[in-house]
């Protein structure tokens, strides 16, 4: 079967399946949302959730969700829909029983700002104390009562779940949201571009097959346009007597800010079939969101838009993102400087100062992929010029980090026998332990062919273990790249000795710890203590806010969190013997560093190369620290 280009698909038996190709929702549609149409369109309309809306169609009502998936996108996706509707019961499967483990666990497999706490409330539940905590989710009517307003009671039954059971989950819920990885295929026909389906497609039958007839299942994982005819087609074979619903809702999220986008999202975008059905199930999926999501902000379209909606938006920020790096090569080469342009350019409203960042390059699972999937998408159809403009923002973001790598050689003298290189920062983005596509990697393997003493290598956020299994797998690299295997690379866990002694620290991640700026402190006095107001938005929402007062006030509230086993593989890595529970204020933002004391320990010459624009070159060079950043000239020396 194939799915692209979209003129061979045979369309006949996706209509006949109640799924209409038509691009725009019907006038008199009775999904029950009310049309708008934009002015600056051709007529084009996207429908917005009415939730007060007279639907001739009612919206199922929703017990159960299960999620396909438990990474970075399932797993705190599912959190907040947990956290958001304790009335409804959210677990979340994968066949990888190490990570569901750590999910229920106090080892957390992935880390993003305010995900303990989320996952703590929902999956462990709040008490008014320790000794009245819920054990069930029996529907008596005082703890309906507790789990419909989880903020003015004080007590919250768990609702967030994590399982290995794949088929018997899928049997139980209601919605079923496919959540799988979806990487770019690196062999066979459109190898390099086209998006590897195997993981999806075979989630896609699992839940076809175990999947109790009528219920929603959900595309969450970001697919080529056309899939829901992929799955559609598996459901003619394996369940032709069933019928399914099938609704594209994509993901946008951001590593380092994925809680705060799914509890303050921009949209929520659900496509669905235009018939009564299709409609109704969209309707079903926005009344989940609508617990907490204004209504304006939920939209539904045909599900052929709302799966290529999220292609192009990724496409769209890696195309500003390649954009600005391009012009810092020019203001590297002029003396201009980089930070002053993007300040500029952005402060004009047709533009925005949105991804206007100069750096390295973009990194991640998704900005890669998806702009190649939509290059991808546009050569098959025979639009080559199409894709080879969008071609072009992968290459240029290839080429800003190459070139950042030959900066540093340069710059020391071309030659990197017997000197020491620290990267501070290994994750593609700051606030995360995601490190998919992450541009240290390559740098590593680059800097690894000048023969290098050391290569040092600290991350606030990684997990020491999971960057040494990285880089023990370098593709292609033939010595051994860990120094405990004979190699150049060492992982650190403190800064300090990560930096002692080098000649060169190479700024690759944008965390705020690595800034040195006083305005950049991202710790609160202790002096500052929250009101009881602050304390209790806390509780009823994980956001901005978090200083240890306010998280002490939810830990008291927290039932116990689960014992690891005796034998947890983590609490051995870690050498942590207390099987005491984690606490929250575990997760509080870490101060910045100590650059004058970095710099009396570092050796000679010393070198610091900014990939993130974060640094200010004058304080640096007061230090003997010769500076050199991204679209900068550099510090005189």
């Amino acid at each position: 079967m194939s799915l692209l280009p979209i003129s061979e698909v045979d369309s006949e038996t996706f209509i006949s399946a109640e799924v209409s190709t038509v691009p725009t929702t019907p006038e008199g549609s009775l999904n029950g949302g009310t049309d708008k149409v934009d002015a600056e369109s051709s007529g084009t309309r996207t429908t917005v959730y009415d939730a007060d809306s007279d639907s001739s169609i009612d919206p199922r009502p929703v017990r159960t969700i299960c999620c396909v998936g438990a990474g970075y996108v399932g797993g705190p996706t599912a959190a907040v829909l947990a956290f958001k509707n304790p009335q409804i019961q959210v677990t979340v499967v994968d066949k990888d029983e190490r990570r569901i483990r750590r999910w229920n666990s106090r080892h957390l497999p992935i880390y993003e700002p305010g995900l303990a706490e989320i996952v703590r409330i929902s999956r462990d539940g709040l008490s008014s104390s320790k000794e009245t905590t819920p054990t069930s989710t029996e529907d008596d009517v005082d703890q309906q009562t507790q789990l419909e307003n989880p903020v003015s009671s004080s007590a919250r039954a768990p609702n967030l779940f994590f399982s290995a059971n794949v088929a018997k989950c899928i049997r139980e819920s209601d919605i079923v949201i496919i959540a799988v990885n979806t990487p770019t295929k690196m062999r066979g026909a459109g190898a390099g571009s086209a998006t590897d389906m195997t993981a999806f497609e075979a989630v896609a039958a699992d839940v076809v097959q175990h999947a109790k007839n009528g219920a929603v299942i959900v595309e969450k994982s970001t697919v080529p346009c056309r899939t829901a005819q992929m799955i559609q087609e598996i459901i003619a074979v394996r369940r032709p007597d069933a019928h399914f619903e099938i609704l594209s809702n994509p993901e946008f999220l951001a590593a380092g800010t994925a809680i705060q986008d799914l509890l303050h999202p921009d949209r929520v975008i659900i496509g669905s079939a235009t018939t009564e059905r299709g409609q109704a199930a969209a309707e079903t999926l926005a009344g989940v969101y609508a617990g907490w999501v204004d209504p304006s902000r939920i939209i539904t379209t045909n599900i052929w838009s709302s799966e290529l909606t999220k292609l192009v938006a990724n496409s769209m920020l890696a195309q500003r993102l390649s954009s600005i790096n391009s012009i810092s090569a020019i203001c590297e080469a002029t003396g201009a400087e980089i930070n002053e342009v993007s300040a500029s350019i952005g402060m004009d409203s047709r533009v925005g100062d949105k991804f206007l960042r100069a750096g390295i390059g973009f990194g991640g699972s998704c900005f890669k992929k998806d702009v190649l999937s939509l290059v991808y998408l546009a050569e098959t159809l025979g639009l080559k010029e199409v894709g080879a403009y969008w071609h072009q923002v992968v290459l240029m973001n290839e080429y800003q980090r190459d070139r950042f790598t030959r900066r540093v050689i340069k710059c020391l003298n071309n030659t990197l026998v017997g000197k020491k290189i620290t990267l501070l920062g290994y994750a593609f983005k700051k606030n995360t332990s995601d490190t998919r596509e992450a541009p240290a990697l390559e740098i590593i393997k680059s800097l690894l062919d000048e023969n290098p003493g050391e290569i040092a290598v600290f991350d606030p956020c990684c997990n020491p273990y999971v960057i040494e299994s990285e880089i023990r797998q370098l593709h292609g690299y033939g010595p051994p790249a860990l120094s405990d295997d004979g190699g150049a690379v060492k992982v650190y866990s403190d800064a300090y000795e990560a930096c002692a002694s080098s000649n060169a620290i190479l700024i690759v991640t944008e965390f705020d710890e690595f800034r040195n700026n006083a305005s950049a402190n991202i710790s609160l006095p202790p002096s500052q203590e929250p009101s009881k107001a602050v304390q209790e938005k806390i509780i009823s929402e994980i956001g901005g806010v978090r200083d240890h007062a306010s998280i002490s006030y939810i830990q008291d509230k927290l039932n116990d969190e689960p014992n690891c086993a005796v034998d947890c593989p983590d609490c051995h890595r870690e050498s942590c013997s207390d099987p005491a529970p984690r606490k929250l204020s575990e997760s509080m933002p870490k101060k910045q560093v100590d650059w004058e004391r970095i710099a009396e320990n570092m050796g000679t010459p010393k070198w610091l190369f900014d990939g993130r624009c974060i640094i200010d070159i004058k304080k640096m060079s007061k230090l003997g620290i010769k500076v050199e950043s991204i679209g900068s000239a550099g510090d005189g020396f």
